[in-house]
């Protein structure tokens, strides 16, 4: 059975809605630990402190803005799997996974050279620093487990149900891609 032989459902999801509460949830977590960021900042007099090297703008904004245009092939393929074309969502689905992916990569690696000039344990900014970029790397990885699953699901079958999925995750890296511009936004305050 393709999507396009069974009618259009209408409104959202139980998949959907779900993903929004979780994301609802994941973007408190997010807020929390920005907040925290700035709290800690305001009390503390030199941000980042002494001996801790500014943050870099090039790669975060980059690398940003590789993950915020995968956006685009993955509500490509949102729209093509609506109209039942199994294998362009397919396509598309990858093209957006690998940029994910590659950001993810880049971006660990980025993570752990920061590991090697300081640790966590350095001061408050070095530990608010790492949790806030954790989880939002934390979010990246779930992301790409959730491009797996759909992947192997959709590579063969296009069934409403894998539909909703897709529908769910593109709205779930939609909410990714928001809070990373924050986290980057905020990692990168002190050169503002």
């Amino acid at each position: 059975m393709t999507v396009a032989a069974v009618p259009a459902a209408r409104g959202r999801s139980n998949g959907w809605w779900g993903m929004a509460l979780f994301v609802a949830a994941e973007s408190t977590l997010i807020g929390a630990i920005v907040g925290s960021y700035f709290y800690l900042r305001v009390n503390t007099p030199v941000w980042p402190p002494h001996g801790i090297p500014m943050p870099s703008v090039l790669a975060p904004v980059v690398l940003t803005a590789v993950l915020a245009a995968a956006l685009i092939p993955f509500r490509a393929a949102v729209h093509l799997a609506r109209r039942g074309a199994r294998g362009q969502a397919f396509a598309l689905l990858v093209l957006a996974t690998c940029a994910q992916a590659a950001y993810f990569g880049i971006q660990i690696h980025l993570f752990d050279d920061s590991l090697g000039r300081f640790g966590p344990q350095a001061n408050a900014y070095a530990s608010i620093y790492y949790v806030l970029l954790g989880a939002d790397h934390a979010h990246v990885a779930i992301g790409l487990l959730f491009d797996a699953w759909l992947l192997a699901r959709i590579a063969f079958r296009l069934t409403p149900y894998r539909l909703r999925a897709l529908q769910a995750v593109a709205l779930y890296w939609t909410a990714v891609v928001v809070l990373t511009i924050v986290v980057v936004l905020t990692q990168l305050s002190p050169r503002m």
